[in-house]
């Protein structure tokens, strides 16, 4: 029998440790609780304490947050420097933690984004925000693309309702894909105690 020669553990990279998953907060801003250009999203003041809490617990669990902004084109509710723009005040959002910019639906299409979770040493992501079935669906898919293990918050990502369907059903219709997917469900209760 022939064996190969021992591969020297000098060439292994260390496994990622998934207790380092930073929390990715998508596209709650201004103009997705405020009202003035569109219903608020699905939910809106429990998203918001929701968000809060898990926030919360992954600051309390030595986690770092960052922020994601949709940059709409000019004239849009979200387009940079309108009313609905900013990132929704009432998150809470520190001045250390980032907030990367995108033109897509995916957040990974930053590639800011990419290096600032690879610089945590992590090899998942927690996420939650809006929308459900648009930028959450699409940085879920842009995650597990490039190899990160990926937590959505269950309860604490939300939309509008369609004339085929209620928010609420393209919300349970998202976590059901999201986990046959691979990625994995967790509540913000469960993550954060409260």
């Amino acid at each position: 029998m022939i064996l190969d020669p021992p591969i020297p553990h000098a060439i292994f990279a260390p496994m990622p440790d998934s207790s380092l998953a930073p929390l990715i907060v998508i596209d709650l801003q201004t103009g997705m609780f405020d009202g003035r250009f569109e219903p608020p999203i699905h939910d809106a003041d429990g998203i918001v304490a929701r968000a809060r809490a898990v926030i919360g617990w992954a600051r309390r669990s030595g986690r770092k947050v960052a922020f994601i902004r949709h940059d709409g084109p000019q004239g849009d509710p979200l387009a940079p420097g309108a009313s609905g723009w900013p990132v929704w005040p009432a998150l809470g959002q520190d001045a250390d933690e980032p907030t990367f910019g995108k033109t897509v639906g995916d957040a990974f299409s930053n590639a800011a984004l990419g290096g600032w979770v690879a610089g945590q040493g992590a090899g998942a992501v927690i996420l939650l925000g809006a929308q459900s079935d648009f930028c959450v669906a699409a940085t879920v898919k842009g995650a597990m693309a490039r190899g990160l293990g990926v937590t959505v918050v269950s309860d604490a990502h939300s939309t509008l309702d369609t004339p085929a369907e209620s928010a609420a059903e393209i919300i349970a219709r998202h976590n059901v894909a999201f986990e046959a997917a691979g990625a994995k469900l967790a509540t913000a209760a469960s993550l954060s105690g409260r």
